[in-house]
C-alpha cells in the first residue's frame, strides 16, 4: 500500500500501540495497534485544525479521548500535529502547464481518472478497451481488453491503485491488475449497462450502478456477488461508498437516494425531496452528511444517520451536473448547466460565492485535497481553477477544442487531467 503518510518510530508499549502515522488530507493522525495478536489502524480526524491551533491544549484533548495516545506519546503526537500545521500553511499556489497531450483511443473517450498519486490513469472508451497509461513518459502501459461494449465507467481502488475496475454497456464488470494488465474476474448478473461503479475505501468490495435499476456488490477476492440492491425504480447514475465502508449511497433517475447498509445490503434510507432526477450524491469524509444534486436545479444537504433533510441549496437557473464536498467537508461546491458554481459553507449552508466565467455547461467539479482550489470542466472547451475562498478564476486550462466532460486533481493537488470529447486527454502539471 502506498500512502502519503509518514511512517514513525515504532516503540511497542502496553497498550499495543505500534506506530503512528501522518495523514496530510484530511488532516489526521492514524493509529496502528494490535489487539488480541491482530495489526488494526484508527484514525484520530483533526479537521478544524489550524495553523493557529493551541498544539498543547490540542494534544491533551486527544489523550483524554483516546487511551493509546499515553504521556510518553505526546511529544510524538505533538510533532505530527505542528507538520500537519506545517502543511496547512503551505497554501499551494501553483500554476499549472500543459505537460502532454494524449491521443488515447481512435473511438470516443468515456472517463479518465487518476492513481493516488498521479504516476498513471487510465480511460475508457466506445473502442470497448481501457487503456492505462504511465503519466510522466506519456506511454501506454497496458490495453485492458475483453469488453464487448463501450466501456462506460472506471476505476482505481485508490489509495492503494493496484486494481482497475471497467463497467460496460456490456452489462459486466471486469477487475484487472493495474501491475500486469492481467484480468481477474468478470461479474456478470446485471441485465442492462452498467453506468457507474466504485470501490469501497478498504478495497474488498466493488459496487456496479445500473440502467436495470439495481446496484450489486461484489467481492474483489473470490468474484462472487455479494448482494445485490433492489429498490429504486428508474436508473441508478451515482454510488458512493462512504470512509468507514459500511454505508454506500444510490442515486437514481427516479428523483431518490438511498442509503444502504453495504454490509447486508439492507435500506437503511431513502432520501425524498428532489423533483427531478439525480446527477451525483456523496458522504462528508466524517459520514455524518449526505450531499445530493438533482436536475431540479438544487443540491440538498441530509443527515446521513436519521435521513432528514439538513437544508436545499438553491440559485442556480438550471440543472445541477455535479456536486462535492471539500475533504474536511466544511465547503460544499455545486456545478450547473447555467454555467456558474457556487460555493456554500456546510455549517450554515450559505453561498459563500459564485464563479463565474465559463460560457457554458459546467459538468464536473472537484476541490484540490488542500481545499484552497476549485477545478472545473466545462462544454466551453476550457477547465477553470478557482480561489476557494474568493471565487476568483485563477487560471483557465485552454487547448482542448470540444467539450470537458472529465477533470481531477491527484491526491498531492500537483497533477490534473482534463478528458474531452475532443478525443485527447490532457496532463497539467
Amino acid at each position: 500500500m502506498t500512502t502519503n503518510w509518514l511512517r514513525l518510530g515504532s516503540r511497542s508499549e502496553k497498550m499495543k500501540l505500534k506506530s503512528l502515522l501522518l495523514r496530510y488530507y484530511p488532516p489526521g493522525i492514524m493509529l496502528e495497534y494490535e489487539k488480541s495478536g491482530e495489526l488494526k489502524t484508527k484514525s484520530i480526524d483533526l479537521l478544524d485544525l489550524r495553523p493557529s491551533t493551541d498544539v498543547d491544549a490540542l494534544v491533551e484533548e486527544i489523550q483524554r479521548a483516546e487511551p493509546l495516545i499515553t504521556a510518553s506519546r505526546s511529544d510524538q503526537v505533538k510533532l505530527l500535529i505542528q507538520r500537519l500545521q506545517e502543511k496547512l500553511g503551505q497554501h499551494s499556489d501553483h500554476t499549472f502547464y500543459l505537460f502532454k497531450v494524449l491521443r488515447a483511443h481512435i473511438l470516443p473517450l468515456t472517463n479518465v481518472a487518476l492513481n493516488k498519486s498521479g504516476s498513471c490513469f487510465i480511460t475508457g472508451s466506445y473502442d470497448r478497451t481501457c487503456k492505462l497509461w504511465d503519466t510522466a513518459s506519456g506511454e501506454e502501459l497496458y490495453t485492458l481488453d475483453g469488453h464487448r461494449n463501450v466501456v462506460y465507467a472506471i476505476a482505481f481502488n485508490n489509495p492503494y491503485g493496484d486494481k482497475i475496475a471497467t463497467g460496460s454497456f456490456d452489462k459486466t464488470c471486469k477487475l484487472w491488475s493495474a501491475e500486469t494488465g492481467k484480468c481477474y474476474h468478470t461479474f456478470r448478473g446485471h441485465t442492462a449497462e452498467i453506468v457507474c461503479l466504485s470501490f469501497n475505501p478498504q478495497s474488498t468490495l466493488v459496487a456496479t450502478g445500473s440502467m436495470d435499476t439495481m446496484a450489486k456488490l461484489w467481492d474483489i477476492q473470490n468474484g462472487e456477488e455479494v448482494v445485490t440492491l433492489t429498490g429504486h425504480s428508474a436508473e441508478i447514475i451515482s454510488l458512493s461508498f462512504n470512509t468507514a465502508g459500511d454505508r454506500i449511497i444510490t442515486g437514481s433517475f427516479d428523483h431518490t437516494v438511498v442509503v444502504w447498509d453495504a454490509g447486508t445490503g439492507r435500506k437503511v434510507h431513502t432520501l425524498i425531496g428532489h423533483c427531478a432526477e439525480i446527477s451525483s450524491a456523496v458522504f462528508n469524509w466524517d459520514c455524518s452528511m449526505i450531499l445530493t444534486g438533482s436536475m431540479d436545479k438544487t443540491c440538498m444537504l441530509w443527515d446521513a444517520a436519521s435521513g432528514k433533510c439538513l437544508a436545499t441549496l438553491t440559485g442556480h437557473d438550471d440543472e445541477i451536473l455535479d456536486c462535492c464536498f471539500d475533504y474536511t467537508g466544511k465547503l460544499i461546491a455545486t456545478a450547473s448547466a447555467d454555467g456558474t458554481a457556487r460555493i456554500f459553507s456546510a455549517a450554515t449552508r450559505k453561498c459563500i460565492s459564485k464563479l463565474e466565467g465559463h460560457e457554458g455547461e459546467i459538468s464536473k467539479i472537484s476541490f484540490n485535497p488542500q481545499g484552497n482550489r476549485l477545478l472545473t470542466g466545462s462544454s466551453d472547451k476550457t477547465a477553470r481553477i478557482w480561489d476557494a475562498q474568493t471565487g476568483q478564476c485563477l487560471q483557465v486550462l485552454e487547448g482542448h477544442t470540444d467539450e470537458i466532460f472529465s477533470c481531477a486533481f491527484n491526491y498531492k493537488g500537483n497533477i490534473i487531467i482534463t478528458g474531452s470529447k475532443d478525443n485527447t486527454c490532457r496532463i497539467w502539471r
